[in-house]
């Protein structure tokens, strides 16, 4: 146990070694296509600096990010790096100065993108970013061989690649996806036609690389894997053996008999049916803990399940610790949140159907206070 575990009140373990086994894994599932890895929003949470080095020599073939910021710290990793949506004028100057693969969603994107790669004697490399049942942003496939060849004569752009998103791969081999992939094959045929081909065309997600291995095939060239490196699911396990990286976990602060109809938390919203044992842990929901939990979840000290009472607060949780009897545990004690411990589970993905989310939301609701400790090397 190292010092920042033993001061901590609530920390996140990541495994490095079972991140390198998950994108492994996924890279061997996805093959031929090569395997980005999308460590936008601080890698989902869990800390983009340690995560992307285990990727970088793991092989992935590059980056994706969201925003300007994400795509230039991770540009120092020597490694291709896509910014997935849009930059904003005011951010194109540098993405085209630190040569950021850029999306192109519409026509007049193209043309700012053009003019900044001109102004700098620069070639910016570009993929045509379609939209093809997302609805929030690309160029519609409907006006995709129409627009697109226009684009094709602008200078200063290297247009190589074509990506577009699913909305709900989690669903599998449906009509819905069976249509959108086929309406995105539809336009890279019809424009080989015309003589515009791409050297890069990718458009599975985590999910997708789950669910929908013909996104892995040629023409298709490259998946994004972003929560599948993390062993979290949107849309249930898969068959590829992923691993849960992290362990969520706080502290017991202190324990009570309190006695049988006094109330718990704001609200009172637990009563207490009878004399209990109670303990509070030193986490809230500021740390990321969902309000969903409360008088619903559960966590695990010492190998037993110890369920949650009353609302959780912004800093501490009530806990029973009945299942202790006379002897319960004392301060300080480890209190698992997520994760496993003597064959008992605590999952992102319960906490994502208690709170009415998915575990991406999860993941990126921990908050500062949670402190990120490695273990392993991912070598």
């Amino acid at each position: 146990m190292n010092t920042q575990q033993e001061t901590a009140r609530i920390w996140l373990e990541i495994d490095l070694d079972t991140v390198r086994g998950n994108f492994l894994k996924i890279k061997a599932a996805a093959a031929p296509a090569e395997t980005l890895a999308v460590l936008k929003a601080n890698a989902y949470g869990l800390g983009v600096k340690p995560i992307a080095e285990v990727l970088l020599n793991a092989g992935a073939a590059g980056f994706c990010a969201a925003t300007l910021e994400e795509a230039l710290f991770l540009k120092s990793f020597g490694k291709p790096v896509q910014i997935l949506g849009g930059v904003l004028d005011s951010e194109r100057e540098a993405a085209v100065a630190n040569g950021l693969i850029l999306g192109i969603t519409d026509l007049d994107c193209a043309t700012k993108i053009s003019e900044e790669a001109v102004r700098q004697n620069r070639t910016a490399e570009c993929h045509f970013k379609l939209d093809t049942g997302m609805g929030r942003l690309g160029i519609l496939a409907a006006d995709a061989e129409k627009i697109i060849p226009q684009i094709m004569k602008l200078p200063g752009l290297d247009c190589c690649g074509i990506y577009t998103h699913f909305p709900s791969s989690e669903r599998g081999q449906n009509e819905e996806n069976l249509a959108q992939i086929e309406r995105f094959l539809s336009v890279i045929r019809n424009l080989k036609k015309r003589g515009i081909s791409f050297r890069k065309i990718h458009m599975a997600n985590s999910d997708a690389i789950n669910h929908l291995p013909q996104t892995h095939q040629p023409p298709f060239t490259h998946v994004r894997a972003g929560i599948d490196l993390h062993g979290s699911f949107s849309g249930g396990r898969d068959g590829l053996g992923l691993d849960s990286v992290f362990t969520l976990k706080s502290r017991l602060l202190a324990h009570r008999m309190m006695p049988a109809g006094h109330g718990i938390g704001y609200n009172s919203t637990c009563i207490l049916p009878k004399d209990t044992r109670v303990g509070t842990v030193t986490a809230g929901y500021a740390d990321g803990l969902p309000l969903g939990l409360s008088n619903r979840g559960k966590v695990i000290i010492q190998g037993k399940i110890c369920p949650i009472l009353g609302r959780i607060s912004m800093d501490y949780m009530t806990v029973s610790l009945e299942a202790f009897g006379d002897d319960p545990p004392g301060p300080g004690t480890e209190v698992t949140l997520i994760g496993r411990e003597n064959g008992l589970t605590v999952s992102t993905e319960e906490w994502a159907a208690l709170k009415g989310t998915h575990a991406y939301d999860v993941l990126c609701s921990f908050g500062p206070r949670v402190k990120r400790i490695y273990t392993g090397t991912g070598k």
